[in-house]
Order: C-alpha cells, then structure tokens, then sequence
C-alpha cells in the first residue's frame, strides 16, 4: 500500500508551483467563467485534467463523486454540477463514467446480491445508483461477463438524460457523456474517451454525425 507523507504533499506542491509561469493565472485571477464543467467518477485512476488535456486554469470546472451522479439525495441537480452553469455561464456539461467502476461495482452487487457497504456514508452514496441499476437490469443490459462496463455506459446515459429534461439546466446547455476507457474495452488505447450521448441522443450514428468523420473512432457503446 502507498503511502504518501506530509513531506511528500509539501515536495509535490513545491515542484507544482515551481513549475508554472509567472502569469499563469493572470487572466483569472478576478474571477472564473469555465467554457466546460466536467462531472466524472472520483477515482484516483482518472484526471479530469488529464483526460481533456488540460493545462491552463479556469477552463475546466470539475466537480466529481463515486458513481457520477448528476442528481443530489432530494433528486435536484447537484450543486457542484450547477454552479458554473447557473453563476458563470457555462455551456457545456460533461458527464464522464469509467470502465471498472467501484460504484457502479457495488450498486450491481446491492441489486444482485443485497450486499451493501458497511460504511453509511458510502451507502448512502450508493443508494441513489441502485434503481438505475435495477432498471438497465430489467432493460437494455445483459447481464452477464462484463455487464459493470455495460451498466457504467447505461449510467452515463440516464445522467445526461436527467441534466438535458431538467428545468435547472439552460436549454441551451449542450451535455454530453462520455466512458472513459481504462481497460481497454471499447478500442486498443487505453485513456480514451467514447462518446455514448450527446443531449437525447444516444444512437451512435447520430453521434458519429455529430462528432464528425474525423472523431467517428470515439462513438462506440456496449449497449
């Protein structure tokens, strides 16, 4: 098991600030208006930053929990999620699942097997998944060897669909999801992101369209 130390975080931080210019967060110092927010699963696995190639601040807002739930426990979009839509004009929400999800892992053994978490807290984080889970179930996922990659890409789908029919979210909000490929699963390269919906789209011919001849390689689903 790691094992990271105070010296350790103090190194890391040191090497960060050392490394960015002078004037790298010049342009929003006075504020923030983030062209994209990203809400993604909270694995360790997986940089939001990364995964988008990002580099510079202010452009990507990132919220993220275990499952990515786009809703909170009283069904609203999660505040996390809304704030750079409602307070800084942010057009575009990503909703990003993994492959190999823990989450997702535990709701589908909830279902399947009534076995919980024994921790409330991460119950409780768990519970808001298990009807999505119980109606890909009775749906469009088989179950079955590897049915968690086809559940995360099922998840992915049903919070882009709550973010596009919310009344909390501008019509003119474009959302998308996305799976981001650890293993391997839908292409040979690893760290790949496939597009599985845009809006209330999830056919992956209209999303190629969408995306375009040159991105056609990223539309792949499971489902």
């Amino acid at each position: 098991m790691p094992n990271a130390t105070l010296s350790d975080l103090l190194a890391r931080n040191r090497a960060h600030a050392e490394s960015i210019a002078d004037d790298h967060f010049a342009d929003v110092l006075e504020g923030q208006y983030p062209p994209v927010v990203s809400l993604c699963c909270s694995d360790s696995r997986v940089s939001q930053e990364g995964m988008w190639n990002v580099e510079e601040p202010g452009w990507l807002f990132t919220p993220s929990n275990i499952g990515n739930l786009a809703w909170d426990r009283e069904g609203d979009v999660d505040g996390n999620l809304l704030y750079p839509v409602a307070h800084t004009g942010t057009p575009t929400v990503t909703v990003v699942g993994h492959t190999g999800c823990g989450a997702v892992t535990a709701a589908y053994g909830a279902v399947t097997d009534d076995v919980w978490p024994e921790a409330p807290g991460i119950r409780r984080r768990i519970e808001p998944l298990v009807p999505v889970i119980k109606a890909a179930l009775a749906g469009p996922v088989d179950d079955g060897e590897g049915v968690v990659d086809r559940l995360v890409e099922y998840n992915v789908r049903e919070q882009v669909a709550f973010l596009d029919s919310s009344g909390e979210v501008p019509d003119e909000t474009t959302v998308y999801g996305f799976v981001y490929d650890l293993h391997a699963t839908y292409g040979d390269e690893r760290g790949r992101v496939y597009l599985v919906a845009a809006d209330d789209e999830t056919a992956p011919d209209a999303l190629r369209e969408l995306a375009g001849a040159e991105n056609a390689s990223a539309v792949r689903s499971l489902l």
